[in-house]
């Protein structure tokens, strides 16, 4: 095995005038590392201080004493001390570490690129340090154990600085006497150390106890399919049922016992389940129409097999069975037999029967007709026309048709004919017959052969006072001018109801039906709505109120109120009067049109209050005797309250139409 100084040094190999042999390595203490300059130190420790040497410059090839170094120059190497922040940076112990360096050149020279020294730090970083750099001289390619000597300085520099933790290299220039050296330096986390302090530890691994990569900030980050404080826990297949499922790897989903199905969600039925399902692991729920402990007793066969033909319904009876109700035509079990319905021979009287898919018809012979050929066929030997029709034989003497005389109809002439289907009433109007006469009995305020008048009930002048007559139905409404109310406008508006009169005035009517208000004590104004000062009252021994004054106005008020009664009292009898001689006139001027006269079984066919006596003829139709059927009465008469005397003269009259 290698030595501890061996493994320190295999590493320093690379750097300029470094051989491969452990002796071109130097150990300055037990608990350092003296490595020459290049690459990284793996040492445990939470950051690494790194000093970048650029470039040193030495014009004149002197020490620090003045004295030359050598006839070839001076060989340089560098000692570099890093201890904590000090005012006054002074030589002393390396708290924070030290570092040798190999001889890197003569005089003056740069260094070689990417060779960086390394302090590492195994406790927080303070952020802040002093550094102190010596560049000595040695006599041989190899620097000397005693790496002290005051003899052997070149030169010394040294800084006190601030530094935060960053990538970012501090570039320094520093100058001597007779010297310059310009470098750079930054302090960095150690591997698996984050945060301004670089005391968060975060080691990346991919194995039992993690799978996860480490954030710039030091945090954790879950490696894809893996969650959990630690990354420790897989993320099943999307979809997976967590509750019946669950995985050792990411993108599994392993189904726990009683489950299954990609996702886990599909429960395992009994193994002796035939037709049911589950909701849990071994439950057997019956689909619709199976029955039974394990679903294997079929309840709807009807459903599952059809077993009724050509139409037939099907009915379950329960454990596998079944009937069917055939249609017309078919019969057996499963309705598929076809009946021959003529094998019966249903046809009677020598009748042929015709096979159809849903029954048979019989074609009858001649003289007999039904379903079955089972009755005779009537002909005019029979006789079969009603009320003197005349027979008439078709079709060779197998039909026949009835000619009906006036008055009757159907196929054997056994109806009578309607009379009022020739005459169409109107306005809810229904055709009364009687005889040879039909009328049309009218629904109240309507007149006319047809009812299609509306009668004007406005034509006798109803309304009174100059207001509008407005016909209705039957009826008849008046619109009254302002001052008149009443069915008929007749009377005078009580202008008084209103209460037009405030503050106590009595109200009575004035001229033109007005209402005037008679104030009392000091109020005035047409409605008695304005106070009147008293006026001023001077004493004065000449005048006063006597009790004659008093009883002179006692007596004026006294004869106007009876003035105003009388004439209230003419008023009242002068409409009285003129209401009498109005409704005398309108019961003159009233006809009402009343057949009771007429030996209709006292029927009145036309109201009495559905017409009025226009003195006028009116033409009604009467049907003429059978034997002159091609003319009929044309009477005129009129429709009065009694028949007209030349009613029965007119019913002689008939004329061509």
């Amino acid at each position: 095995m290698k030595s501890s100084r061996q493994e320190s040094c295999s590493a320093c190999s690379h750097l300029p005038g470094q051989g491969t042999a452990p002796e071109s390595c130097s150990l300055t203490e037990s608990s350092r590392t003296s490595c020459p300059v290049a690459g990284v130190m793996k040492v445990l420790g939470s950051g690494v201080f790194e000093l970048d040497l650029h470039h040193f410059q030495n014009t004149k090839g002197l020490l620090a004493n003045g004295l030359s170094c050598s006839m070839t120059g001076c060989r340089t190497y560098f000692r570099v001390c890093l201890k904590n922040f000090q005012t006054v940076v002074s030589p002393g112990d390396c708290l924070f570490g030290k570092v040798t360096t190999p001889v890197l050149g003569s005089d003056s020279f740069s260094v070689k690129r990417d060779a960086v020294l390394r302090l590492p730090l195994n406790f927080t970083w303070p952020g802040a340090f002093s550094l102190l750099i010596e560049a000595r001289y040695s006599p041989a390619a190899v620097p000397p154990a005693d790496t002290t000597n005051p003899e052997s300085l070149i030169s010394s520099f040294d800084i006190k600085r601030k530094l935060g933790i960053g990538h970012e290299w501090t570039p320094e220039v520093q100058r001597g006497s007779q010297t310059e050296l310009r470098y750079s330096y930054r302090f960095i986390c150690s591997e698996h150390y984050y945060g301004d302090t670089c005391s968060k530890i975060c080691a990346p691994r991919d194995d039992h106890f993690g799978h996860y990569t480490c954030r710039p900030d030091g945090q954790i980050a879950c490696l894809p399919g893996w969650k959990g404080e630690y990354c420790q826990e897989p993320i099943c297949l999307g979809g997976c049922n967590e509750r019946n499922g669950n995985c050792t790897l990411p993108g599994e989903c392993k189904c726990r016992k009683g489950w299954q199905g990609p996702f886990c969600d599909v429960c395992k039925l009994h193994p002796s389940c035939k037709h049911g399902t589950c909701k849990e692991p071994w439950q057997c729920t019956c689909k619709e129409g199976w029955g039974g402990i394990f679903c294997d007793q079929d309840l709807n066969y009807c459903t599952h097999h059809k077993p009724c033909a050509n139409g037939a319904t099907c009915m379950n009876t329960g454990q596998g069975s079944y009937t069917c109700a055939c249609m017309p035509g078919f019969n057996g079990v499963n309705c598929d037999l076809e009946v021959r319905e003529c094998d019966s021979q249903p046809c009677r009287n020598g009748g042929h029967c015709l096979d159809s898919k849903n029954g048979y018809r019989c074609a009858c012979p001649r003289g007999f007709e039904g379903t079955h050929c089972e009755h005779r066929m009537l002909t005019c030997a029979d006789a079969p026309c009603f009320h003197g029709g005349e027979c008439r034989e078709h079709d060779n003497g197998n039909t026949y048709i009835c000619e009906c005389l006036p008055g009757y109809t159907g196929l054997n002439c056994e109806r009578k004919v309607d009379k009022c289907t020739s005459l169409q009433c109107t306005n809810g109007g229904h055709c009364v017959s009687h005889g040879a006469l039909r009328l049309c009995s009218c629904r109240s305020g309507f007149a006319g052969l047809r009812c299609e008048v509306n009668i004007n009930e406005c034509a006798r002048d109803p309304c009174a006072n100059g207001s509008t007559c407005v016909d209705g139905i039957n009826d008849y409404t008046c619109a009254c001018p302002p001052g008149r109310t009443g069915r008929h406008c007749e009377k005078p508006a009580d202008r008084c109801a209103s209460r037009p009169c405030l503050n106590g005035g009595t109200c009575t009517a004035g001229a033109e039906g007005r209402p005037a208000c008679a104030c009392p004590g000091r109020y005035v104004g047409p409605r008695c709505q304005s106070s009147a000062a008293p006026p001023p009252v001077t004493p004065s021994p000449n005048v006063g109120w006597e009790a004659g004054d008093q009883l002179s106005l006692a007596a004026v008020c006294l004869g106007v109120g009876l003035v105003a009664v009388l004439a209230l009292l003419c008023a009242a009898v002068a409409l009285i009067r003129h209401v009498r001689k109005r409704r005398r006139k309108e019961q003159d001027s009233e006809t009402m049109n009343n057949l009771s006269k007429v030996d209709f079984q006292r029927e009145n066919l036309i109201s009495t209050l559905e017409l009025k006596n226009t003195n006028k003829k009116v033409d009604c139709e009467v049907d003429c005797p059978r034997e002159k059927s091609n003319h009929k009465y044309i009477n005129h008469y009129h429709l009065d309250y009694k028949t007209s005397p030349g009613y029965k003269d007119d019913m002689s009259l008939c004329r061509n139409r």
